[in-house]
């Protein structure tokens, strides 16, 4: 048996156990790296850490601990308040709102990471206050992050694009774009449609001016759909949690909960966001070492609000991602991701290897980089290219939608993100939702994207 071979067995293997044993599926990833990186693939310890995503463990650690802060004082709840007095109350617009604001925020140039990272938070808070499904909010951030993600002047479009020009391939930047905006779009709509979106219609507008008295004695708990409880007038299971704000007790006795005050901490916490954003997207600052930064002088400033902030950064979600990407980056070490690629890329029949690659494309950037494996998938298609009978455009475009849809996968840097931000959730749960959800996306989307963009021979 190849080493390759061996180490996909591996893989399946820490799978199966995780999901049978509830053991931390990092963990296992840890010690899978560790035997097969020492024993099949003869790499050393260095090795074994080369895989390790230090930048993404540094933004998972500094995003979910600048939000926790945020939320221990009542920045969050600041934001969800004006997010429905923007949208007047309809609940049902944000996760439109938060759509279109990673979407924008990518495709004018935002990596896609940084944007979630951004949006993230904010959403699944709004999501928890209101009952709203997490799986749903989560989601659309990370279609909305995928939407813009293609767009001529977005990291994900210049790159692709240059590879195109660099392999000698006809492109479509255009095309590209709208390849990519359309399917996420689509995928949109249907979760929406699905997910309690219909109900989330039905409730009509919430009170949000905070001097009314359902806002003043608001009946829901806001616990989410993970909670499924409620009290007073209304159910609070999830798409139909009742119309009223819910309170925060714990924060400033208002009427309101506190949520539609402006503390000094809050204004200084929302000058952090806001620098978050500016440092990340204006001058292409690491996202997770300047949310560090910005929680320490917050801790620095008010250390009553921050003292439980550090307990509350999802430390299980960091061992579970770090510790599955440590694995895949022993798996591109040894080579299996080149060997798997490169055994399709041989198959003779063009449209059959076409469709494997989409698959390939997906499978691996569900657990790494999506544009990197894009960068290797694109040359390894073009001698298939070269033969006329399938279209560049189509087959680029038909890969960047397979290899992006997939990163509402938790093994993703977008997905973990969305793991992470969930305040009052069973992460458990929610972890498996978004495991299932990802699966589907792999099974199903790459032979969409392959009978619309690839079978009718676009380019």
């Amino acid at each position: 048996m190849s080493p390759e071979l061996v180490s996909i067995l591996v893989l399946v293997v820490v799978f199966v156990i995780a999901t049978t044993r509830s053991v931390n599926m990092g963990a296992l990833a840890f010690a899978a790296a560790f035997g097969v990186g020492t024993l099949v693939a003869d790499l050393d310890a260095d090795g074994i850490f080369a895989g390790f995503p230090g930048d993404l463990f540094v933004v998972l650690v500094g995003v979910t601990y600048l939000f926790a802060i945020a939320r221990a004082n009542g920045t969050t709840d600041w934001l969800v308040h004006a997010a429905v007095r923007l949208v007047r109350g309809r609940v049902a617009l944000i996760p439109w709102v938060m759509f279109a604001l990673t979407g924008a925020l990518t495709a004018i140039g935002a990596v896609s990471p940084a944007a979630v990272a951004i949006v993230a938070p904010i959403a699944l808070s709004f999501a928890t206050r209101y009952a709203i499904s997490p799986l749903l909010m989560g989601t659309m951030v990370v279609h909305g992050a995928q939407a813009g993600g293609f767009s001529p002047i977005s990291i994900y479009g210049s790159i692709v694009n240059g590879i195109v020009e660099r392999e000698g391939l006809p492109g479509s930047e255009v095309g590209l774009f709208l390849a990519s905006l359309i399917a996420n779009l689509l995928i949109a709509s249907v979760l929406f449609a699905v997910l309690g979106g219909r109900k989330l219609w039905a409730r009509g507008s919430v009170p949000v001016d905070g001097d009314g008295p359902a806002a003043a004695t608001g009946t829901g708990t806001g616990g989410g759909a993970e909670k499924g409880t409620g009290t007073g007038t209304g159910t609070g299971t999830a798409g139909t949690a009742p119309t009223a704000v819910a309170v925060r007790p714990d924060q400033d006795s208002d009427g309101t909960g506190g949520a539609t005050r402006l503390t000094p901490a809050r204004i200084a916490t929302l000058v952090a966001l806001v620098a978050l954003v500016v440092a990340v997207l204006g001058f292409d600052l690491d996202a997770g070492l300047t949310a560090v930064s910005l929680a320490v002088v917050l801790s620095t400033a008010w250390p009553d609000d921050s003292r439980r902030a550090v307990g509350e950064i999802a430390w299980s979600t960091v061992l579970l991602i770090c510790g599955v990407l440590t694995y895949v980056g022993v798996l591109e070490e040894m080579g299996t991701i080149t060997w798997a690629g490169e055994g399709v890329g041989g198959i003779g029949v063009p449209l059959l290897a076409a469709v494997l690659l989409c698959y390939i494309g997906a499978i691996v950037s569900a657990f790494a980089s999506s544009v990197g494996i894009m960068g290797a998938l694109i040359p390894l298609a073009v001698p298939f290219l070269a033969q006329g009978e399938i279209g560049a455009v189509g087959m680029v475009a038909a890969l960047a939608v397979s290899a992006t849809v997939v990163d509402v996968s938790p093994f993703s840097t977008n997905g973990a993100l969305v793991l992470a931000a969930a305040p009052d959730v069973d992460r458990d749960r929610f972890f498996r939702q978004l495991m299932v959800y990802g699966g589907i996306v792999v099974a199903a989307v790459p032979a969409l994207a392959w009978l619309v963009l690839v079978v009718p021979g676009f380019g």
